[in-house]
């Protein structure tokens, strides 16, 4: 045979196609693939782990506003706040530590409010139906305490988010 058969009979040879045994096992690894990288990358526990930096982020901002008033108050923390050794109060317009009209906007441009609320963090102090999802306290030292009480459990360990100055 010359070459110019043998190279006729590998263009005309006749090419196989795929079976249906060979797609269903081609979908069956891919679907394994998919399942695995699920697993490692997991969307729900990045969320919540996002939305406890959020939680971590928030309440230093609160607790940092709360410390400019105080420097510029000599040393006092705002009047709506609970007293020392009192029990942590929730930071809302009505029924807790009504501190929006003292910090805000004067030394935070927004009070935040806790991912699980699903809503805008708080820029309206006149709205005195504003919840925050957040706690504060002060210590019988004088320490204040600013705490998110909504933190959300990643590998079933719910992470304590507080801080405090």
């Amino acid at each position: 045979m010359d070459r110019k058969d043998s190279t006729r009979n590998i263009i005309f040879k006749k090419s196989s196609i795929f079976t249906l045994t060979d797609l269903f096992a081609a979908i069956g690894i891919l679907g394994i693939i998919i399942v695995i990288i699920w697993i490692v990358i997991n969307p729900a526990k990045r969320i919540v782990q996002a939305d406890n930096t959020a939680r971590k982020n928030d309440v230093t901002a609160i607790l940092d506003a709360i410390r400019k008033y105080s420097q510029n108050h000599d040393g006092k923390v705002p009047a709506n706040m609970p007293g020392k050794g009192a029990n942590a109060e929730l930071i809302e317009g009505t029924g807790g530590a009504d501190i929006c009209a003292e910090i805000s906007p004067k030394y935070t441009a927004e009070i935040p409010t806790d991912p699980s609320l699903d809503t805008p963090a708080v820029t309206d102090c006149s709205d005195r139906n504003y919840k925050t999802g957040y706690s504060v306290s002060v210590n019988k030292n004088a320490t204040v305490i600013v705490s998110a009480p909504g933190a959300e459990a990643v590998n079933g360990v719910t992470p304590v988010i507080s801080v405090s100055r």
